[in-house]
């Protein structure tokens, strides 16, 4: 059954989305160090888009997840931040930065 993640974001965050080509690719990292303990990641580009799919598109822009994740958020909140210019995802107390 396919699923879909509510999208919460603001203007900015999806405007700097939209002029990056309108995707926002998540994933989960492993960290290397403290444990192992997993850390969030998202970009507006990746190198092997087959390995994702669509999850969410009512917020102005398509939210792509690996194939293989397993479990979804209820609601992603998307915000954008500056210096670096970037965009941050929030998912259950955990950040996912592009």
């Amino acid at each position: 059954m396919l699923r879909f993640v509510r999208i919460i974001a603001t203007d900015e965050a999806r405007r700097l989305i939209s002029d990056r080509g309108g995707r926002l690719y998540v994933s989960v990292k492993k960290a290397r160090c403290c444990g192992g303990t997993m850390t969030l990641a998202a970009a507006t580009t990746v190198p092997d888009i087959e390995g994702y799919r669509s999850v969410g598109q009512d917020a102005g822009f398509e939210l792509l997840v690996p194939r293989d994740l397993g479990r979804l958020p209820d609601k992603l909140e998307i915000e954008a931040r500056r210096f670096p210019l970037r965009v941050e995802a929030y998912w259950d107390g955990c950040a996912w930065i592009a």
